[in-house]
């Protein structure tokens, strides 16, 4: 097992640095709440913090759903308060669920929840689960995410990620890659978050020249769906890549490839052992964080 090093472009750096000072600066403001909203907030930010470092796609369609989620709030409220003859904005703003209390945080921890509510749960926390408690602080968010999304698509745009970069070399020339006939061996990469399953895909296809190269597994999946990839992928010669979040261990039949990759440390490091563990006749033999 070994860690492919990467170093960030200066878009990607200051994308970076720009997100990391709106996650400080939440939680800050999110230590003023009482324990329960504070502490769905506080798990909101650390996802979407997860999700700046697992793909340009990732962080970019995080903060656009978060930024068109918190603008729907803002209508709300303009709605309510023209309405209202006796509330305040602040009273108002309380009742749209900024901070998603009928989510419990602790529960993610838990094991409360399998992989595919797990993945459905983080969309709507990150989506929406904000520490504003005034109608100033919540055009004063909206501002900050029209900037930071304006930055994350101009990294998308420009096609600057390094972390795909290095993917695609080892692609191209790891010779843990090909088998002595000189074919590709079945490679299963590991995501948690959708967004970059789908972006991974896509690249995948692109790179290899084959749509029917690639397969993939999400929470998003009826069970059955979730099922019938690991049982055809081993033996389709047509795939030699199957991209899956944590719901594809869950079925009967978890997928198994020689060549284990994981797009970043998951939150759960016992994750990056698993694929190890599903069978003593088929051991994986790389790990790539």
């Amino acid at each position: 097992a070994y860690t492919v090093p990467f170093e960030l472009s200066a878009a990607e750096q200051d994308l970076y640095e720009a997100v990391t000072t709106y996650v400080i600066e939440e939680m800050n403001r999110a230590e003023r709440l009482a324990s329960g909203r504070r502490n769905v907030v506080g798990f909101a930010l650390t996802v979407l913090q997860r999700r700046l470092a697992s793909s340009p796609e990732a962080i970019c369609q995080s903060l656009a759903r978060r930024h068109k989620r918190l603008e729907d709030h803002r209508a709300e409220l303009r709605a309510l308060t023209t309405g209202s003859l006796n509330g305040s904005a602040g009273d108002e703003l309380a009742r749209l669920g900024l901070g998603v209390e009928d989510l419990d945080a602790a529960s993610f921890d838990d094991g409360d929840l399998d992989a595919a509510e797990l993945e459905e749960a983080e969309e709507r926390l990150v989506d929406e689960a904000s520490a504003a408690e005034t109608a100033a602080e919540l055009e004063a968010e909206i501002a900050t995410l029209t900037h930071l999304e304006s930055l994350a698509r101009g990294v998308l745009g420009a096609g600057d990620d390094c972390k795909w970069t290095e993917l695609a070399g080892l692609l191209a020339e790891g010779p843990e890659m090909f088998n002595a006939s000189g074919t590709r061996r079945k490679l299963l990469i590991f995501t948690e978050h959708r967004d970059t399953l789908n972006y991974l895909v896509r690249r995948l296809e692109g790179f290899l020249g084959r749509p029917e190269a690639v397969v993939s597994i999400h929470g998003g999946m009826r069970r059955e769906q979730r099922r019938i990839a690991p049982d055809a992928f081993p033996s389709d010669p047509d795939c030699v890549v199957l991209v899956a979040t944590d719901a594809a261990g869950e079925g009967t039949h978890p997928p198994r490839a020689p060549l284990v990759g994981h797009q970043h440390l998951p939150r759960d490091p016992h994750r990056v052992e698993q694929p190890f563990r599903r069978g003593a006749s088929h051991r994986p033999e790389k790990v790539h964080p």
